[in-house]
């Protein structure tokens, strides 16, 4: 599309107003070596000839036979109903629910979603529309730091270095400044996030304390302990949290958790080459005029009959501009709705089943790699369904198995440079002993060659 409304007169005038010379200087923060340029189309090709091209890409794709990669993203049981619900065109077609007189079904659908996710995590509201995890997780930093006033955001190492990145991103426009909080992760360390750092780096300065639940090597933090120093220094308390984990887990509302973040990928998403995947979010009542994305609340109209409708709008972007909470705008509510059919297939028994599963299979895996002289607990603690296991030469072992179709876990090395022969392996209700008995005599097999 060509035209474009502004004259030269006019991009100036906006330039002028932003303070910069050219839009080129708008795009300065992304590296000149990856920004678009000239576009090198091939030619067209027929219906037919693009069927065979995309067959010949989709045969280079590599499926692997037996994977234990998780850190994040999870392969779990997914019921059929749930994508019987989200491929129905009245959800799968809908979009932003602002007319509410022809938006029920999706209206309702948000507010069955948030009133499972505050039931789930045992906190008074939670909002809807958030990208992914790791976005809902800088979010719901940015909104401590509009709660207490404070800017600087401490965050532990043993929260996923993804998620961390993101968090920078998000807190390098406003100027908050984000400190980490060292983790143990010596050679007999607990792998958790170091208390005394806590005590050291969370003062009277810093918003929140961000703490992953369980963290990124599977280990479950003293998230009690953490929310009362946290609380001490008059910060808030944000944990990210693996939702299928709170079926026996202590929801963290209960702990003290101020604000809950969550990736909900593992309710009812399949893992799809990285998206899209269903940002969690929920808070104490007291925040909820500070809570980005969108919130649907229950009425009645003038029959008496009840109805759905978008509350508190005056935080959306659409309606404060540059006075907004957030710049969320886009509807993220068939991923939620997807998250939504999952919790209501299963229940709260089903959910607990799939969780304690996770944990039984990730404990045999153990046991079979320990029995087997391949394998060891990294760290000392308790870990719910993943663990990181030491492994002699593991990265290359790692990359030996993936040309066999086995993805042996996660390269921690990569990320952390002091667990060099760490491997993060993940088991969930999936995991058959079938594909832990081949693991381990990979494993076994790669030790000897």
């Amino acid at each position: 599309m060509t035209y474009s409304p502004h004259t030269d007169a006019d991009r100036a005038a906006m330039l002028a107003v932003i303070g910069v010379d050219s839009v080129d200087d708008l795009f300065a923060d992304i590296p000149p070596s990856v920004r678009a340029s000239r576009f090198d189309l091939p030619p067209p090709l027929t219906e037919q000839e693009v069927r065979a091209e995309m067959m010949r890409l989709a045969g280079r794709n590599r499926i692997p036979e037996v994977s234990f990669l998780g850190a994040g993203a999870y392969r779990r049981l997914i019921p059929a109903v749930v994508d019987e619900v989200v491929a129905r065109a009245e959800f799968a077609t809908a979009y932003t629910p602002y007319q509410p007189e022809v938006s029920q079904g999706t209206l309702q659908s948000i507010y069955e979603f948030q009133s499972l996710i505050c039931e789930l995590t045992a906190m008074e509201v939670a909002s809807a529309s958030h990208y992914d995890g790791a976005t809902a997780t800088a979010e719901g930093a940015l909104m401590a730091c509009r709660l207490t006033g404070r800017d600087r955001v401490a965050v532990s190492r043993a929260v996923h270095p993804q998620v961390r990145r993101v968090l920078a991103t998000y807190c390098s426009g406003p100027g908050i400044q984000v400190v980490e909080v060292d983790a143990d992760l010596g050679e007999d360390g607990t792998g958790l996030t170091d208390a005394d750092a806590v005590s050291r780096l969370v003062d009277d300065s810093v918003a929140c304390l961000i703490v992953q639940q369980p963290n990124m090597f599977g280990n479950l933090e003293p998230v009690a302990d953490l929310a009362d120093a946290t609380h001490a220094a008059g910060a808030l308390f944000v944990t990210l949290v693996d939702p299928v984990s709170l079926a026996v887990l202590e929801a963290p509302g209960r702990y003290g958790a101020d604000i809950v973040t969550a990736e909900g990928q593992p309710l009812g998403i399949p893992l799809a080459f990285g998206g899209p995947y269903l940002g969690i979010m929920a808070a104490r009542m007291n925040a909820v005029r500070q809570l980005p994305g969108r919130l649907v609340g229950a009425t009645r109209d003038a029959a008496g009959r009840r109805g759905y409708v978008l509350t508190l709008q005056a935080r959306e972007q659409h309606i404060r501009r540059e006075k907004a909470a957030s710049n969320i705008c886009t509807n993220q509510a068939l991923c939620a709705l997807a998250a939504t059919a999952y919790l209501a297939a299963l229940g709260p028994e089903g959910l607990r089943e799939a969780a304690e599963r996770s944990v039984g299979q990730a404990r045999h895996l153990v046991a079979a790699l320990g029995l087997a002289g391949t394998a060891t607990p990294r760290f000392s603690s308790p870990y719910f369904s993943e663990v990181a296991v030491r492994v002699p030469d593991g990265a290359r072992r790692h990359a030996a198995l993936v040309q066999e179709g086995i993805v042996a876990g996660l390269v921690l090395e990569t990320e952390y440079p002091e667990l060099a022969d760490t491997l993060l392996l993940s088991a969930t209700e999936l995991t058959t002993d079938v594909e832990i008995e081949r693991l381990v005599h990979a494993l076994a097999g790669e030790a000897s060659a």
